[in-house]
């Protein structure tokens, strides 16, 4: 059963985001209506109500509101659905890349794939807020839960071990949020349970980027001790999902601290490899409706559900806006598509063109150019087939243009797999951490083996980079890992429309970082504005 197994509605709601910033800061577009201790006690002084408070804070990255559908949304300025989570991740870290293009001429939102954004743009902010509203929330549940908190309101018992596990992984989903706004952002706002209490009319204050790294790293050592085991709870954070965030965390480190850390990246992949996982058979099932079932490789997901976990955003978003012009979209069990995602030619060009033996390249052509002259043009540039609302018996979702709306999707979306691990091992042992080169081969090996594509004798860092794309395409870590290759801003690697010219062209180096949105470098004085913006 997946968690989010009816619509999530607790009574914190999204009050507890106006204890993320005074009322003077970006709390505006944030705020929803005004918490109190007195509110804290009724949802806190009584167990029953955990679940659904916890519940809340997965949800933060599976809806843009309290409602379905994006209703009642938890930021202002901006559409509950563009705004979801991991539908503006996915703008973040693949619109601005190689993997994808929109035909939309929404707001500034071309500004992303041509990397010409400012700190005025809706859609770079609609992230930041949407990352610190789930700061936000999470730190209510933390600050209500503390120990103290929980003896005060008489927890005991198996309620009380529940309770402190609860918190452990509001901790770990805190840390998530916080490594996406340290590896998107840099020096940022630093909200905690305990520097913004209730009711305070002081600005967060600022966090250099090398210290939030080792922030995220320690709250990360210390959830890794005391969540619970891998496995245990599909869509639940558990001691793999806080590995291989560390892992993650220090495959980066040298970009966020100046200091390699790839030894210790290493010793993570490896705790994660060790807890029981396996490959799926078939890799196209991975990214199917009923991809929650009997699936070894999947650590840790963004959970949705076609029926009671509606939303625009996540997995609802991948399927419909890739699909449009000729194609099918009875056979993505979707009512119709929404003309605006596609690939370049550069992506395409990763697995040696349309029609590779590679099933991970899979590009829709009919009727399609692979050269791209016009961005607004869904006809310019191929479909990539990658996430579908039907079964892997080939039944429609949930919510399937013949059994309900057609709709939402019940895709989930990975944010950790095995496969990924296995790669950032391969990647890790390239630059000294240590391992075994053998061991790497093999893992990408198996990696290939799935997809048809042919083994390889050997391993480079350019061919880690290049079989990261083929295996995790629109899986949003491409940005993250072509600023990790020096190859996001520079002429090393370009692609179509890369700059804003048909043919790519580098941009200035300040864009490996979004800047922190302009009303925020107002309203707080604790900030300063990323260098070039």
């Amino acid at each position: 059963m997946k968690i989010y197994s009816k619509r999530i509605k607790t009574i914190i709601a999204a009050a507890s985001v106006v204890a993320l910033f005074s009322t003077t800061s970006c709390v505006r577009d944030l705020e929803q209506i005004s918490i109190t201790d007195d509110t804290a006690q009724v949802v806190y002084g009584n167990f029953a109500n955990y679940p659904n408070a916890l519940a809340k804070l997965y949800g933060g990255f599976a809806h843009g509101g309290q409602d379905g559908g994006g209703g009642n949304p938890d930021i202002n300025g901006i559409d509950a659905n563009f705004s979801q989570y991991t539908r503006q991740l996915f703008t973040m870290q693949v619109l601005s890349t190689d993997e994808a293009v929109i035909a939309w001429n929404d707001g500034t939102l071309q500004s992303i794939h041509k990397m010409n954004w400012d700190a005025s743009s809706e859609y770079v902010s609609a992230f930041y807020y949407r990352v610190f509203t789930e700061i936000a929330f999470c730190n209510d549940f933390i600050r209500n839960t503390t120990d103290e908190k929980l003896a005060a309101n008489n927890i005991t018992g198996a309620n009380l071990i529940e309770a402190k596990s609860m918190r452990t992984e509001a901790r770990y989903l805190r840390a998530l949020a916080y490594y996406h706004a340290l590896d998107l952002f840099g020096n940022v706002p630093f909200p905690t349970e305990t520097n913004m209490p209730i009711g305070s009319s002081t600005p967060p204050p600022r966090i250099l980027r090398a210290d939030l790294f080792k922030y995220v790293e320690a709250e990360l050592l210390a959830c890794s001790n005391e969540l619970k085991a891998p496995k245990s709870s599909y869509g639940r954070a558990d001691k793999a999902a806080a590995w291989s965030l560390l892992a993650r965390l220090y495959l980066n480190a040298k970009v966020y601290t100046g200091v390699d850390r790839s030894k210790d990246c290493i010793t993570y992949c490896e705790k994660v490899i060790g807890g029981g996982y396996g490959l799926k058979t078939k890799y196209e099932d991975l990214f199917l409706a009923d991809n929650e079932k009997n699936n070894p490789e999947v650590i840790f997901p963004i959970v949705f559900d076609g029926l009671k976990a509606q939303s625009y955003g996540g997995s609802t978003y991948l399927v419909h806006a890739s699909v449009g012009g000729t194609m099918d979209a009875k056979s993505f069990g979707i009512n119709g598509g929404w003309s605006g995602l596609r690939t370049t030619k550069a992506y395409v060009n990763l697995f040696g063109g349309a029609g590779s033996s590679d099933l991970r390249g899979n590009f829709y052509t009919n009727k399609q150019t692979l050269e791209i002259e016009d961005l607004g043009n869904f006809s310019n540039g191929y479909p990539f087939v990658k996430f579908k609302n039907v079964t892997s018996t080939g039944a429609e979702g949930q919510d399937g243009p013949t059994k309900g709306s057609g709709n939402f999707v019940d895709t989930d979306i990975p944010m950790f797999r095995l496969a990924d691990i296995y790669l950032m091992y391969a990647e890790a042992n390239l630059r000294g951490g240590g391992g075994s080169a053998a061991t790497a081969l093999g893992y990408v090996n198996d990696l290939r083996t799935r997809a048809g594509a042919l083994p390889v004798a050997s391993l480079n860092l350019n061919f880690i980079l290049d079989e990261r794309g083929r295996e995790l395409g629109w899986e949003m870590t491409r940005r993250t890992d072509l600023v990790r290759y020096g190859k996001f801003t520079t002429a090393a690697y370009l692609w179509p429309w890369k700059g804003g010219v048909k043919d790519g062209q580098a941009v200035e180096d300040y864009r490996n970082l979004y800047p922190i949105p302009a009303k925020d470098i107002i309203a707080n004085p604790n900030l300063v504005q990323n260098t070039g913006y």
